[in-house]
């Protein structure tokens, strides 16, 4: 059995930094591609971060690059997302997400498992 398991949301001041994981069992995680959405009250889900399956490649949506970096460990099965100098609107709710594809996706489609979520707050 899949699963996803992020941890490490809380409750953070605008310009601080937050690391968000994602722990993966139940599958070969250095075959999967990892990546991170979020979803805000009153929004739709939409892409944050993806690493491929070895880590050389990597996406980000335009609103966090150069702020948010994703990184895995695949000999402890587990995905990051380093989140700095964050914003009241960087708040919603972090889902990591795991496809068993060769290159990160910004899309939801190639990943066949998604965690539960971990809720990331920025308060102004």
């Amino acid at each position: 059995q899949v699963q996803l398991v992020e941890s490490g949301g809380g409750l953070v001041q605008a310009g601080g930094s937050l690391r968000v994981s994602c722990a993966a069992s139940g599958l070969t995680f250095r075959r999967y591609a990892m990546g991170w959405f979020r979803q805000a009250p009153g929004k739709e889900r939409e892409f944050v971060a993806a690493i491929s399956p070895s880590g050389s490649n990597t996406l980000y949506a335009d609103s966090v690059k150069g702020r948010f970096t994703i990184s895995r460990d695949n000999a402890e099965n587990t995905v990051y997302l380093q989140m700095n100098s964050l914003k009241p609107e960087d708040t919603a709710v972090y889902y990591c997400a795991a496809g068993a594809v060769g290159l990160p996706s910004r899309i939801p489609d190639p990943y066949s498992y998604w965690g539960q979520g971990t809720q990331v707050t920025v308060s102004s």
